[in-house]
């Protein structure tokens, strides 16, 4: 099902809003992140069975969608991962697990990675990736694990920038040409879709095109509902978007999604917490708020199927027997 449907057209939103004619929502969940997990919050899962059991969960709450940031066994799951096999396995347990689910396995990975080891998930087949449009700055505090748990013996103050430059965001790109596996530039702020103009005049992304936008962060853009129109104004059509904000600002900007006809990408690589003092108990919660959210404002929830028309993606998922 193929909506051609313009979030910067006024009339036409106008046309679409809080009826089913916008297109059906999809909803992504991203698992877990590759950086903070358990000692944070118990529910996140690390383990390629815990990725997958939480992947189901997401996926009967009504997702179509997974984000994987695989971690690496031989630091306890406490650092991303850097191998293929690592995502293999992942990407292995989910499909037996959700054998429609689409599968988007990040390129980005974690810091502290080479653009090798970040790369190495695309060989692990999955169906989307993503790509940073530049340099993001990162500081947080990773904290000690405790038994069980194993990889971090004390805190850690990580004050660093992942390096992105104009010709790794190509390299990466036509990797995923190359393998058939569906972009996702992310941008942090408007001046981002200067970088994806770059790629568009290379032949490296075509229409339709997918986009993810990543608000909140301490070099992003403000979790503001100015700054989400501004990213907006210069998406190039036909294109999706999927939006993603930090912490408390999770909720209304996924909400401000939902009412422009865009996508969400939600859960505890991002948000710990499913209110105010209240942990989450699993990446679903979010996906049920979602849908309750989404429902009220008349948005009808993307199956699978939907979604891989949408997204220009293979009727056929990806085997990964």
């Amino acid at each position: 099902m193929t909506i051609d449907y313009d979030f910067n057209d006024a009339r036409d939103y106008m046309k679409r809003a809080g009826t089913s004619k916008m297109p059906p929502l999809i909803i992504c969940s991203a698992l877990s992140g590759g950086m903070h997990g358990k000692e944070l919050n118990p529910a996140l899962p690390e383990t390629p069975e815990e990725q997958a059991a939480e992947a189901r969960r997401c996926y009967d709450a009504g997702a179509c969608m997974v984000h994987i940031h695989a971690r690496d066994p031989d630091t306890g799951y406490a650092r991303p991962a850097r191998r293929t096999r690592d995502f293999i396995d992942v990407n292995r347990l989910i499909r037996a697990e959700a054998p429609d689910l689409i599968i988007d396995n990040t390129s980005g990975g974690g810091m502290g990675l080479t653009l090798e080891e970040r790369l190495s998930s695309l060989d692990a087949n999955p169906e989307v990736s993503d790509i940073d449009m530049g340099p993001f700055a990162v500081a947080l505090q990773l904290k000690k694990r405790e038994a069980p748990l194993s990889g971090r013996d004390q805190d850690e103050i990580l004050n660093d920038v992942l390096p992105v430059t104009v010709h790794e965001t190509e390299e990466r790109a036509r990797r995923m040409k190359d393998k058939g596996i569906k972009a996702v530039p992310a941008l942090f702020h408007p001046g981002h879709w200067s970088m994806v103009h770059n790629l568009i005049d290379k032949g490296l992304i075509e229409p339709p095109y997918t986009f993810g936008m990543m608000l909140g962060m301490i070099s992003s853009s403000l979790p503001t509902p100015h700054a989400f129109l501004s990213m907006l104004r210069d998406a190039p059509q036909p294109s999706t978007m999927f939006v993603m904000s930090v912490g408390k600002h999770d909720l209304p900007m996924s909400t401000m999604a939902i009412l422009m006809g865009l996508h969400v990408t939600i859960g505890l690589e991002t948000n710990l917490f499913h209110k105010k003092g209240e942990m989450a108990d699993s990446n679903a919660r979010f996906v049920e708020r979602t849908i309750r959210i989404a429902r009220e404002l008349g948005r009808e929830i993307a199956t699978p199927a939907q979604a891989r028309q949408m997204l220009g993606l293979s009727a056929t998922p990806t085997s990964y027997a």
